[in-house]
């Protein structure tokens, strides 16, 4: 049995932040209905690729007119049905629609409400509209990352404000406003933004700075890049090494290996450093990177492949733990994709049939919540559903 077996979810989002989180709470078994515009009023909502989000794995869609008087009274009454509300409107947008926390609350006052934003629900910069990219440079994760060959900052390579500031953010606060409710019986309001969640990833260097007043960049640190046993290498076949020896029996580990034991006894002298990265930088080069990996990596030296997504996925360190599952789609067949993954997860999954586009639950959904067929057919005839 999953941990989060008998929560439902209602997630009113289509993509970014409040997916993720609803595909992390699907994975430890809540159940999720995913709930759109009608079509037929040429809804603008984005709808992910078929591959996305686990492609729909533990959820159920529908679609519902939000505007009309009889789509917001639906979605009100299938709020004594849910646990959780998920949302990503601009703040306040969704009281403007009828679908606030006051209007779930006032229908279910246990309900867990959550809504997701770049910037909160208040502040100067509440209404500014933003992506990931945004978000890790309003936090300060840019100014302290590696540049480019132009000297600005690198592109991240994973959306870590989407995933992270935002949707494990937005996971960890429901499943703690859960947790309470079950002691006091209150449900919440929450406020997640995803900049706030960047914020908590960079806290080492924030609180560095209010507590000393010493600020961080690109090399000014340990972690960014100010000591040779702290970073990226080439090697001799085009590949590359990431090295990150901190302690200091690693590092001399490293040094033995690479016949470099003249550094061993100045890791942490600065008058070493350029020297000690260009001898390591010159050695990584005499072999090619599988090389390097076979005779360090298991040799207690903080040494690891920098590995691209197709040797990911083939990688025996993430097949042998069954990280990866099979779904089948419709029109496209069969395909692999991540298995629910975080510790705790049911690994083991049995193949995921992708739903077909333009498919909904809604009438399942609407008569387990105690609508009569009657009264779904007159609601679809309106146009209030699909």
């Amino acid at each position: 049995m999953s941990f989060l077996d008998g929560y439902t979810v209602l997630d009113l989002a289509s993509v970014g932040p409040a997916a993720r989180a609803s595909r992390i709470l699907a994975d430890f078994g809540m159940r999720i209905i995913k709930v759109a515009p009608v079509a037929a009023n040429g809804a603008k909502q984005v709808d992910p690729v078929f591959h996305a989000y686990g492609a729909g794995r533990g959820t159920r869609r529908m679609r519902v007119d939000l505007k009309s008087d009889a789509g917001r009274d639906t979605l009100m009454r299938l709020a004594a049905h849910v646990d959780v509300v998920i949302e990503s409107y601009r703040p306040g947008v969704a009281a403007r629609l009828g679908v606030g926390y006051t209007d779930f609350a006032a229908h279910n006052p246990k309900i867990v409400y959550c809504s997701t934003s770049g910037y909160g629900q208040d502040g100067p910069c509440a209404q500014w509209v933003g992506h990931d990219l945004n978000y890790l440079a309003m936090s300060g994760f840019l100014a302290c990352s590696g540049r480019d060959a132009e000297g600005r900052p690198a592109l991240p390579g994973a959306t870590l404000a989407d995933g992270a500031g935002g949707g494990m953010h937005a996971a960890q606060s429901i499943l703690a406003a859960l947790l309470r409710r079950e002691r006091t019986g209150e449900g919440a309001c929450l406020d997640v933004a995803i900049t706030d969640g960047v914020l908590n990833l960079m806290s080492l260097y924030l609180d560095q700075y209010l507590a000393t007043g010493e600020d961080t960049g690109p090399g000014s640190g340990v972690l960014t890049g100010k000591y040779a046993w702290y970073g990226v290498y080439a090697t001799g076949d085009g590949g590359h090494l990431a090295v990150g020896a901190i302690e200091g029996h690693f590092f001399r580990n490293l040094c033995r290996l690479l016949e470099l034991e003249s550094f061993a006894d100045h890791q942490y002298d600065d008058a070493q450093q350029d020297a000690m990265r260009a001898a390591f930088a010159a050695r990584f080069l005499t072999r090619s990177r599988d090389e390097w990996v076979s005779l360090l990596a298991g040799a207690d030296t903080c040494v690891a492949p920098v590995l691209s997504v197709p040797e990911v996925v083939a990688h025996p360190q993430f097949r042998t733990r069954d990280l990866f599952m099979t779904a089948e789609h419709p029109k496209r067949g069969r395909f692999e994709q991540l298995a629910p993954l975080l510790a705790g997860c049911e690994r083991h999954q049995p193949v995921h049939h992708v739903a077909p586009a333009g498919h909904t639950d809604t009438d399942a959904i609407l008569a387990e919540a105690g609508f009569p067929a009657r009264q779904i057919a007159e609601l679809r005839t309106a146009g209030c559903i699909e």
